[in-house]
């Protein structure tokens, strides 16, 4: 079935499979031919024929040059059409490998939060390259390739029965020991294969988080204990391959045997027939060149066997990422969202990642339009699951969340996640300008646009002193700047978008005092006439806050301003002793927007 769904993506191509297969016919047909004419040029240029058991020969000069030319131009015109097929082969197989990456890739950006929670990187980046080179060697040479051998195959078994069908017989005696073998071979090798696919994703994955996290491998002296896990990964690896290649090894001499086999026969009975007199010797000599044929498609037979297998378990893998459907889907109609005011409603919401352990019970709460809103518990109490619902990167489990009254569930993706910008805990830069970071998720902004929101985020100054300012190349995962540049960079991306509500993770804890006031002011601008969700960490977050959410065991067990919070003595109150108060000390004076009168 995976095979049949991998032969859909040629349908783009007909023309080009139609081509291929009129190269393969001519390229058989030619080939076909050469034995024809090899006979001609036994039986009528030599005149060769066995005569009371003794060979006589009887020469024709001209019969002679006529097929020798023929021979010739049949061998050039084969090639030609050789040269076709192979070319057209080659170009489709490489353009249904670029449909099926880029299938994938768009499959993986589609994909909702959940299905990237429970994959491994290293497993999709190994079904976007491993795997979509099997399908694209399953396509050349298991279906076109393989038409050809066929082709010639069944011509050359044809023509074989029509100059003999008693020493077609014998040629083809070995035949059904041939497919019996291959169907066995495939059978074997399919969950090998699978077992050699998975367990490269699984090595690439070792390789992706090794390379990633090369830093803590270094501070911590772990190169050989890394060095082993490795090495463990790559002998399971190589010993699934080798017994793979084993297994197609033994079946490639056994085959190539079979053949000298049946050789042998057909010289041993149809030099019998020639001498009765029942066979001429050309027609001897051509059965000889049809098994010289088909000798190239039996050896192939083997290892496109291995092919199909293979193949076979890469469709599987490809197939799965690609039958997947993303758990947060647009509702057919879905309306945009327009003029949106930033009022957010949570209405009793549950919440749930595998439907077996609860995260949110009962979560219900309103941010009025221009209200910060921060949350703060203990670490598993919930507070990123909250912020990740508002722009639907995943769905609650029941209940409803709602922006300015209209359910989440209800709008388009892309308005809902143009209106919430979101500043991460865990930043990402990508591998590309720092003017290119800040643009990312705004392309038609001018570099007015840019360095105003870089201006904001207090990160203008620090560019322009670069030798190339915005053109400066930031390393992978922005490894060539500070934890508070980084920050900032991702602070004035998330401003050039204008969004109406705000998610900030306030992950300034662990940098200096002088970064940490940057970052503060920068986030001050970003919230101000914003409905702002803050994760905080900090106090002086929760002091500029209309409303802390207290959150426990995924409940809401306290919410109001920090000041009635710290009078109630309750989970507040204690979070703040142990955590909080030593910042009280060293905290200045916020510069921050004033609270909303009526939290409005």
């Amino acid at each position: 079935m995976y095979l049949f769904r991998l032969l859909r993506f040629l349908s783009p191509y007909k023309g080009h499979v139609a081509l291929a297969t009129l190269c393969i016919g001519g390229a058989s047909g030619f080939g076909l031919a050469s034995p024809q004419l090899v006979r001609w040029a036994v039986d009528f240029g030599l005149g060769a024929r066995v005569l009371d058991g003794r060979l006589v020969v009887s020469p024709s000069t001209r019969v002679l040059a006529v097929a020798a030319l023929a021979v010739v131009g049949a061998a050039l015109a084969r090639g030609l059409f050789a040269f076709g097929q192979q070319y057209l082969s080659e170009w489709t197989s490489q353009r249904v490998a670029y449909d099926l990456r880029n299938r994938l890739y768009d499959q993986f950006q589609r994909l909702s939060f959940s299905f990237h929670d429970r994959s491994e990187t290293g497993q999709l980046m190994s079904r976007a390259t491993q795997d979509v080179e099997a399908a694209r060697l399953f396509i050349q040479f298991g279906v076109l390739r393989l038409g050809y051998l066929a082709g010639v195959v069944a011509a050359a078994a044809a023509l074989m029965f029509w100059s003999n069908w008693h020493l077609a017989l014998v040629a083809l005696s070995v035949s059904p020991l041939v497919f019996w073998r291959s169907a066995s071979l495939s059978v074997r090798l399919r969950p090998l294969w699978l077992r050699v696919q998975n367990r490269m994703g699984e090595l690439t994955s070792l390789l992706q988080e090794s390379l990633a996290g090369f830093r803590v491998v270094k501070v911590f002296g772990r190169e050989d204990y890394e060095l082993q896990r490795f090495g463990r990964e790559a002998q399971a690896l190589f010993d699934d391959a080798y017994t793979a290649g084993r297994i197609q090894a033994y079946n490639s001499p056994l085959i190539s045997f079979l053949w000298m086999l049946s050789q042998g026969l057909v010289l041993l009975y149809g030099g019998w027939l020639a001498i009765e007199g029942r066979l001429t010797v050309g027609e001897l000599t051509a059965f000889l060149f049809y098994l010289t044929l088909i000798q190239m498609p039996l050896r192939a037979l083997g290892w496109i066997v291995g092919v199909y297998s293979r193949a076979l378990s890469a469709a599987q893998r490809i197939f799965e990422v690609l039958d997947a459907q993303p758990e947060v889907k647009e509702k057919p109609g879905a309306l945009a969202l327009r003029d949106v005011r930033g009022h957010v409603r949570f209405e009793d919401v549950h919440f749930s990642y595998d439907s077996l352990s609860p995260v949110l019970r009962g979560i219900s709460f309103e941010a009025l339009p221009g209200q910060v809103v921060a949350l703060v518990g203990p670490a598993g109490s919930g507070k990123t699951t909250i912020v990740n619902l508002i722009p639907r990167f995943y769905d609650v489990t029941s209940g409803r969340v709602t922006i300015d009254g209209v359910d989440v569930r209800d709008v388009t993706l892309k308005s809902l996640r143009r209106v919430v910008g979101v500043v991460q805990q865990d930043l990402f830069l990508f591998s590309a300008t720092i003017r290119d970071n800040i643009a990312y998720g705004a392309p038609w902004a001018t570099q007015e646009d840019i360095e105003r929101a870089a201006r904001i985020a207090r990160i203008h100054d620090f560019i322009v002193s670069l030798p190339e300012g915005y053109d400066t190349w930031v390393g992978e995962r922005g490894i060539t700047l500070s934890g508070g540049q980084k920050q900032r960079v991702a602070i004035a991306r998330t401003l050039l978008r204008d969004p109406r509500i705000l998610v900030l993770d306030d992950s300034t804890s662990s940098v200096d005092a002088e970064t940490e006031r940057l970052i503060w002011e920068a986030l001050v601008d970003l919230m101000r006439g914003r409905t702002t969700f803050v994760i905080a960490h900090r106090l002086r977050t929760l002091k500029l806050a209309d409303k802390v959410l207290v959150l426990q065991d995924g409940r809401i067990v306290e919410q109001g301003r920090h000041e009635e919070l710290l009078r109630r003595d309750g989970l507040y109150r204690q979070i703040y002793e142990l955590e909080l108060r030593d910042q009280e000390e060293a905290l200045p004076v916020a510069r921050g927007p004033q609270p909303t009168a009526g939290g409005a």
